[in-house]
């Protein structure tokens, strides 16, 4: 079991400022008392359905790589989750695209198709196979909101304790939901960095309704959905 310390917080995790916050020297903390130092030379793997992928996630996956000195992020795009649709039925192929186009050029980011070629597949799975490619180690880069629900994952106590966790905030997720079992099994570190105001299910529906995504997409990713004629827009349509 891991030893749980008294960690410095932010205003993002629901935490006093006198724990930490802005101006805080005590930098991205780990309830699991270790330090940003033992992650530092690994590979983050960045999951998710990146539908589409958004300004939010490369922020997440910058900061990540930053405070946490990782060799690199590699984002890995979902082929068919195992457990639902994707919303609108956008195929893996074209989400693996939009996170290519979107990480082209990028230093520090790659992008996996290990999800997307073997159809449905676990999460644990992706982590073991990736973890063989990957000798120097891996930490899985994961969002609050989604990390609150492991319980719901498949065989999540063999995947909370297969590598470390680097969770970043969420809107209604404060730091406490992680200081209590089942996460007292893992070894989980929290970002330092303001609360994200976007999500993909946001810009899909400004998609639909034709109001502006400028700022919320790289440029690129928003050119190949129009092209394609994603989300409810017509295709070849290249207004903004």
């Amino acid at each position: 079991m891991r030893r749980t310390i008294s960690a410095p917080g932010w205003n993002a995790w629901g935490c006093s400022p006198r724990f930490g916050g802005a101006g805080s020297t005590q930098g991205p903390w780990s309830a699991s008392g270790g330090t940003r130092l033992s992650l530092r030379g690994r590979t983050g793997l960045f999951g998710g359905t990146f539908n589409p992928i958004h300004t939010g996630h490369l922020r997440v996956a910058e900061e990540a790589l930053r405070q946490f000195g990782l060799r690199e992020v590699v984002f890995v795009p979902t082929g068919q989750p195992p457990h639902r649709a994707v919303d609108e039925g956008v195929s893996g192929e074209a989400r693996y695209m939009m996170v290519s186009l979107a990480v082209d050029e990028q230093p520090g980011f790659a992008v996996s198709r290990i999800e997307v070629d073997c159809g449905p597949c676990y999460t644990v799975d992706t982590v073991a196979a990736m973890k063989e490619e990957h000798p120097e180690g891996v930490a899985y880069i994961v969002g609050a909101d989604i990390f609150a629900r492991i319980e719901t994952w498949h065989e999540w106590p063999r995947l909370l304790t297969s590598c470390p966790f680097i969770v970043a905030p969420r809107p209604g997720v404060p730091a406490t939901t992680f200081r209590r079992p089942p996460f007292d099994q893992g070894e989980l570190f929290f970002l330092e960095m303001p609360l994200i105001g976007v999500s993909s299910s946001e810009i899909r529906r400004r998609y639909r309704e034709g109001r502006p995504i400028a700022g919320m997409i790289p440029e690129a990713v928003d050119r190949w959905i129009r092209a394609h004629g994603l989300y409810g827009v017509a295709p070849c349509d290249a207004g903004g």
